[in-house]
């Protein structure tokens, strides 16, 4: 089996998840955030939505520096969850072709992050893409869930059924 084809249906399943987290965010409550050193829902929001663009930086290149010229790189922000649905959805498509596209040689390749010039790490792709892009996202998921939470917006079911939700049917 290709290594691709063991990555996609988690990537399906994931991304599956993150939509759903992301319909239910509240449009009037984008510039919430529980801590002054929190992002708002809606950095937050933006960040969920752009992450699966990481997916084609990842497969694309051999490296991303995230800080060129010591400036950190910033998302256009979103401002609904309609438009967060609307860019995350053009960015799975995108992701999942750049996946289903990928040879395991391509995917055993080293890839580089980097901040001004400065390595951060290095790994073989297919680790950047379960590591840095999916676990990264699932991380925000939950924080996003967490925001859902404090705001008395239910929260999906995501791996079993959740407080408000019975079945994850």
């Amino acid at each position: 089996m290709a290594i691709k084809d063991g990555l996609l249906p988690e990537f399906d399943n994931e991304m599956a998840n993150t939509r759903k987290t992301l319909e239910r965010a509240p449009n009037d409550k984008f510039d919430w955030a529980p801590h002054p050193k929190s992002s708002t829902m809606g950095g937050l929001v933006t960040h969920l939505a752009n992450l699966p663009s990481w997916v084609s930086f990842t497969i694309d290149q051999d490296s991303l520096d995230i800080a060129p010229n010591g400036e950190p790189q910033r998302a256009t922000p979103v401002h609904s969850n309609a438009e967060a649905v609307e860019t995350f959805d053009n960015n799975v498509a995108a992701a999942r072709a750049a996946i289903a596209g990928a040879s395991d040689e391509q995917l055993f390749q080293p890839w580089t992050l980097m901040a001004n010039g400065k390595t951060l790490m290095t790994l073989p792709k297919v680790a950047v893409l379960r590591s840095f892009v999916m676990n990264h996202l699932i991380h925000h998921r939950a924080q996003l869930g967490v925001y859902l939470r404090l705001n008395d917006v239910p929260v999906p079911s995501i791996y079993g059924p959740s407080a408000d939700e019975g079945s994850m049917f």
